[in-house]
């Protein structure tokens, strides 16, 4: 079979599937329901599911390529596809079988213009990894390129052969398959495709280019620059192309290698709070994070000439082909959210999402601050330690509840946002295996209180504009319970719940923090006016305004009823 011939039956098959599945989801979610039988279409909509992405995981494994990635893509995406999917394609591994090395060799020479034994010194057969886009082959540079490039042994990535027509081909075929179902009304509404399609196509080119992958790792290198704590492997630019990459071989402990960690005398707890550390620097001072840290790409380093007091080992990290940014624009959305979090407010908290990009256009925003308003009732009042001791199955049944009414909404990812909880989460899975008592929350909140400080005038702002809504609330407030008792009196009164006393009581509260927060605001701003002046007198009405700032924003929830 020819290449075009071999395109075309692999364009035809993925179309194929999309079809069947597509007309099935017509018959069942569309039609049945309009004519009344919606139940019927409900019955067996989990066992529909499941079956749908058990088939994808048959179909992906046998094009292999850009299918797999398909795969591990949608896994991920829980703000946009139903648990049933989602945790069918968890196990969809990007292992397959390795392209046979004659095969290698020949693209290897045809990309470096030479042959293999003229360009390398050494080059084992057996690959060290394979993988869907490519595999890596121990090698050893010759003498002359050694001392160019600083090192001897190294790495070898090959793309495999015909990689980019079969990815060409997959992105024509999803971008086919999202056109048309962007035309579905109730589709559209809920998850714009075609932009998710362009997001996965720009990381797919990105992963395929692999001069652009040896500029992520110098990137990376620069970020770490006289870091004892992280290596990254040197690029030998000369043997180096889009689809050839040599780097320096930095193998070594596989970080949750935990038996081979103690054989070396490197305690996995210490192993796992100092790559909790490493990977939120990069999330939240360096803004550039290597976005796929499984353990295949982290290895522990020993390093015997350590200096006193360090740690004796560090990491070093490879492949470089999934990286993520936080743009200033997300990076200001976060801490908006973090603000509103802070002052438990579910209307800012709604804004700063759709400040990340995260809501669509037709979102229901009232739904949503509804939620969050359910979350910070349920455990807003709680600190790490408190959390810690909540019920699982308390988490598990909220995570469920909320989870549904998250996927009810337009509501998905932007890519760097997606990158980001893709490297916080394989972050919290590889520490909890080092260590199984290690605590997330306890590594991120320094970091999270670090960029409430850095933006200290914001936060100052917006707990400004926060005690001005409160002002204006309190103002209302007698009005406001006067007409509630008059409509009660009437039997006018319509309401949303039946904990209309839990409502009253949290208005009762809100009116003390009112002047919690004026008192801050007047303390802070006198200090601040006083200090130049009167030292000792504006230092302490600044540090007096600290237990008014914390009342007004957690004291209403220190007496709230949990559950």
């Amino acid at each position: 079979m020819s290449d075009a011939d071999g395109s075309r039956a692999r364009y035809r098959r993925i179309m194929r599937f999309a079809m069947r599945y597509m007309a099935q989801a017509w018959w069942y979610e569309l039609f049945l329901p309009r004519i009344g039988l919606e139940r019927f279409s409900a019955l067996g909509r989990r066992r529909r599911l499941q079956g749908i992405a058990r088939n994808f995981h048959g179909l992906a494994l046998g094009l292999g390529g850009l299918m797999i990635k398909v795969g591990q893509f949608m896994s991920s995406r829980l703000d946009v596809l139903p648990p049933e999917i989602t945790k069918e394609l968890e196990g969809l591994q990007d292992e397959v079988p390795p392209v046979d090395f004659a095969a290698i060799r020949a693209h290897a020479e045809s990309e470096l213009g030479m042959p293999l034994d003229r360009a390398f010194a050494f080059v084992d057969p057996v690959p060290l990894a394979a993988a869907s886009l490519g595999q890596a082959h121990r090698a050893r540079l010759l003498p002359a390129d050694a001392a160019d490039a600083g090192f001897a042994d190294a790495v070898v990535k090959v793309q495999r052969p015909g990689i980019d027509r079969i990815v060409d081909v997959d992105l024509a075929a999803l971008r086919k398959v999202a056109g048309w179902l962007h035309r579905v009304h109730v589709i559209r509404q809920h998850v714009d495709l075609p932009t998710l399609i362009e997001e996965f196509a720009v990381t797919s080119m990105e992963e395929i280019d692999y001069l652009h992958e040896a500029r992520n790792a110098e990137l990376f290198d620069a970020n770490f620059a006289g870091d004892g704590r992280v290596a990254v492997p040197d690029v030998a630019w000369e043997r180096t192309t889009r689809r050839v990459l040599t780097l320096e071989d930095v193998t070594a402990i596989k970080i949750n290698d935990i038996d081979a960690l103690r054989a070396a005398g490197i305690d996995p707890g210490e192993v796992a709070t100092a790559f909790a550390n490493v990977m939120f620097d990069q999330l939240f001072v360096d803004g550039y994070f290597h976005a796929d840290p499984h353990p295949g790409n982290i290895f522990v380093t020993p390093v015997p000439d350590a200096a006193p007091g360090a740690a004796g080992w560090r990491f070093s990290f490879v492949d470089f082909g999934m990286m993520g940014e936080v743009p200033d624009r997300l990076r200001h959305g976060l801490q908006r959210l973090i603000i509103a979090v802070a002052a438990r407010n579910s209307r800012q908290m709604v804004e700063g999402i759709r400040d990340v990009g995260v809501l669509l256009p037709t979102a229901d925003a009232a739904e949503l601050e509804r939620a969050l308003s359910a979350l910070f009732a349920r455990f807003g009042g709680m600190g790490f330690a408190e959390l810690q001791r909540v019920d699982p199955r308390e988490f598990r049944d909220f995570a469920t509840e909320f989870g549904d009414v998250v996927r009810s909404l337009p509501f998905q990812l932007p890519e760097n946002f997606l990158l980001i909880i893709r490297a916080v989460s394989l972050t919290s899975g590889m520490c909890s295996s080092l260590q199984p008592e290690f605590n997330m929350w306890d590594a991120v909140e320094p970091y999270a209180q670090q960029l409430i400080r850095d933006e200290r005038g914001s936060f100052v702002q917006s707990i400004g504009r926060e005690a001005v809504s409160f002002a204006g609330v309190a103002a209302r407030l007698p009005r406001r319970l006067d007409d509630v008792v008059s409509r009660v009196e009437e039997g006018r009164l319509q309401v949303d719940t039946p904990r209309l006393d839990q409502r009253l009581r949290g208005l009762e509260r809100m009116s003390r923090r009112v002047v919690s927060a004026v008192l801050f605001a007047g303390l802070l701003i006198g200090g601040a006016v006083l200090r130049p002046e009167e030292p000792v007198t504006g230092t302490v009405m600044m540090a007096a305004s600290v237990p008014p700032l914390l009342h007004a924003l957690f004291a209403g929830f220190a007496g709230r009823p949990r559950g």
